[in-house]
């Protein structure tokens, strides 16, 4: 019995010395305080808008997966990844784990910081449900330092990467906010009116649903169809450009343009408590190009009426961008008219135009 018995153990000894050890790795978990989120999270915490996501700054980042629960949009959700400011790339996220691919770790950049940034990027079916972090035993987390230029966009598919292949990551928004080193919120919905109406299967517009956790397709998640407030003071830093393109649908819709002039009028009374000092730049519609080279607008010269009541009252702030001609036929989709990957990069080089005609360059040092 004794002889059965040691050569038991010293089977399991043999064994434990040629089996290769596991890798040691580290978990760092959700309410880590230097998980740097961004965008609308929720209790879970879970996403909600594209381009929601977070940023870790890592020392000796080597293997990093992500550990998602149930809320996690099934099959999968769409991100996107960016390794030290280098172009988004697309990973498919489903619950349980993630591997990140990394690019290789240099002898050089051993012991030096990697810059880590996801997001979700769909318009719809953009929810990640986030219970852990896993890295490699010797990674750090340091503080990640936010840029002092904050853009918040407010809109509709125009604005949320509908149609595009990488989403979020490849719309007018993102690429203004790329360029200008920005950290940047996109509350963006394909379908959503300004106007609280139903529209395109968006029980509320952007109105109400602005100022909620929860975007537009709440309604249609069975574990999560109510909505919440917002809580503003969890976007830190604030805010210091208000970007909105909207009304496409309350024109699809039949909204009258004088309802149309009175929500967006009442929509940045609310807007200007939120964001007392911040420059306002309203877009006017690039319209809906042809074949034949038209380009049909919607609510002409209502935009400017909006302007004008929000300047009767005394805020100086607030700007009208006149987007007519930004879009041709070229740039869109043939069978939806919105703009295509080129069209969006189009839509952003004019704006950044507009903005460095403003006053605002993408080479000022806003990191300093």
């Amino acid at each position: 019995m004794l002889y059965r018995l040691l050569l038991g153990v010293l089977v399991a000894v043999v064994v434990s010395a040629i089996r290769p050890p596991s890798a040691a790795t580290v978990t760092i978990k959700n309410n880590h305080p230097l998980i740097f989120y961004h965008g609308r999270w929720d209790s879970s915490p879970g996403t909600w808008w594209t381009g929601s996501g977070f940023k870790l700054n890592v020392e000796n980042l080597q293997s990093l997966a992500l550990n998602l629960g149930l809320h996690t949009t099934s099959p999968f959700a769409a991100i996107g990844v960016s390794i030290n400011n280098a172009p988004f790339f697309t990973v498919n996220a489903s619950a349980g784990i993630t591997p990140i691919p990394l690019p290789p770790v240099s002898s050089a950049a051993r012991g030096s910081t990697t810059l880590v940034r996801i997001n979700v990027e769909g318009s719809v079916s953009n929810r990640i449900n986030l219970e852990s972090i896993t890295l490699n035993a010797n990674a750090v987390l340091h503080p990640y330092k936010p840029s002092k230029l904050v853009f918040q966009f407010i809109g509709d598919s125009f604005s949320s990467g509908y149609l595009l292949p990488m989403g979020v990551d490849q719309a007018w928004t993102f690429i203004v906010g790329e360029r200008y080193g920005a950290e940047h919120r996109i509350n963006a919905a394909p379908g959503a009116a300004l106007t609280d109406v139903p529209s395109y299967g968006n029980v509320h517009g952007i109105s109400y649903q602005y100022f909620k956790v929860e975007d537009t397709n709440y309604y249609y998640t069975t574990d999560h169809n109510y909505t919440t407030p917002w809580n503003f003071a969890r976007d830190q830093p604030p805010a210091t450009h208000v970007v909105i393109h909207i009304g496409a649908n309350d024109s699809a819709q039949n909204v009258t343009a004088s309802q149309f002039v009175q929500v967006y009028t009442d929509f940045l009374a609310r807007i200007r408590k939120l964001y007392p000092h911040q420059p306002i730049f309203m877009l006017t519609p690039w319209g809906w190009p042809t074949s034949d080279g038209n380009v049909y607008y919607y609510y002409q010269g209502q935009y400017q009426e909006v302007l004008n009541a929000r300047t009767t009252l005394g805020d100086k702030n607030i700007f009208l961008v006149d987007a007519t001609g930004w879009v041709s036929y070229e740039d869109v989709f043939p069978d939806s008219l919105h703009p295509t990957v080129d069209g969006q990069v189009k839509i952003a080089n004019e704006f950044t135009a507009w903005m460095e005609n403003w006053g605002l360059s993408p080479n000022a040092s806003i990191n300093a």
